[in-house]
Parts: C-alpha cells; sequence; structure tokens
C-alpha cells in the first residue's frame, strides 16, 4: 500500500511527520474550490476535502489521504487572499472578532472513503496599521485561508483559541489518526 498525501502543504507534511508517517506520493489535485451560491462554510470544507480525495489517481490498495482549511466569518468563506489587497481586507475583518477555522480531512482507500472535519473557534486582535503592513510585506498570508498562518508571525496576533491547534495549522492530529486507523492503516506500529 502507497500512502499519497493529496496536497502539496509543506504544514500538512510536517504535521504527518508527528504522526510518524512519510507519504510514499505527493500528488496535490487540481480542482475547482469556489464555493457554490449559498454554500455555508463547514459543508464547503467537507466538500472539497472529499473531491480532493476522488482526483487523486490512486491504485486500489492505495490510501490517499487530503484535506482543506477554510476560515469562516459567520456564513462567509475567506478562503486564500489572491494579492495583498485582499489578504488586508480579510485580516482587517477578522481583526477583534472571533472566527471558525474549519479543517475537513478525507481518507480513500480503494471505494471508500472516510471524513471528518475539525472546527475551532478563534480570536484575532485588531491589527494596528504598522502591523498590518509589515505581515503583508512577510508574504506569509499568500496561499493561507484566511490569509495569516498561525504558526508563523501571525501566531502574535491570535490571544485565544479554543479547539485543534494543528487543525488551525491544516491538518488535525486527532481526526487524521483516527480516519487513519478507520482505512485500517498501521499508525503507533513498532518497527
Amino acid at each position: 500500500m502507497r500512502f499519497i498525501l493529496g496536497s502539496g502543504s509543506p504544514r500538512r507534511k510536517e504535521l504527518l511527520a508527528l504522526l510518524g508517517i512519510t507519504p510514499d506520493a505527493i500528488l496535490p489535485p487540481d480542482i475547482d474550490e469556489d464555493p457554490k451560491k449559498a454554500e455555508l462554510p463547514r459543508p464547503y470544507c467537507m466538500r472539497l476535502a472529499r473531491e480532493k480525495a476522488l482526483a487523486v489517481a490512486a491504485g486500489p490498495d492505495d490510501l490517499v489521504l487530503t484535506a482543506d482549511t477554510t476560515v469562516a466569518l459567520g456564513r462567509r468563506i475567506l478562503g486564500k487572499p489572491r494579492d495583498a489587497g485582499e489578504a488586508a481586507e480579510f485580516l482587517l475583518a477578522l481583526g477583534g472578532r472571533r472566527h471558525q477555522v474549519i479543517t475537513a480531512v478525507a481518507v480513500k482507500r480503494g471505494d471508500r472513503i472516510w471524513a471528518r472535519d475539525s472546527v475551532s473557534a478563534v480570536k484575532m486582535k485588531r491589527l494596528s496599521d504598522v502591523e498590518l503592513n509589515a505581515y503583508l510585506a512577510c508574504g506569509e498570508w499568500q496561499g493561507k485561508a484566511g490569509g495569516y498562518a498561525i504558526q508563523g508571525m501571525a501566531g502574535a496576533f491570535i490571544p485565544w483559541l479554543s479547539g485543534s491547534f494543528t487543525g488551525i495549522v491544516g491538518l488535525p492530529l486527532a481526526e487524521t489518526a483516527a480516519l487513519l486507523q478507520a482505512a485500517d492503516y498501521p499508525l503507533w506500529r513498532q518497527e
């Protein structure tokens, strides 16, 4: 059995390593990630994780793991910002408010798909102009849902969270381990 990580995220690869897993292949799928009309954040995130799993080419015995992370401000989905202007818009909207970070994980083996999600609540402080401009200039916001990475400089902007830190980073380890065990992937084995 090959273990295929259907994500190009270096953070997901690092988080899998914490479970002792090194993927045999990394095959990020190319799918349309635009939300459907009136789609809510949690179902959107689950749909993308499942669609990514189905889009990865794999053999019948291969195990495919995919995930999707989204930031939700109420019913509004804050995906990956297109540019620094949109990143600034997201960060200003999140400032001083609680929001949700949802990460859905899907595991596919053969014709079966197992999926779970992790929902965390996060509060971001209001950013000063100096903080906002420094964060935009560092470029860390690029490719990050909601325009920030909690494991980087933006961690200084988060005074409070409730939920899964690894889920906020992009791969909730408790849920991921449970899915892999459901798919009969041998976790915690002794070499």
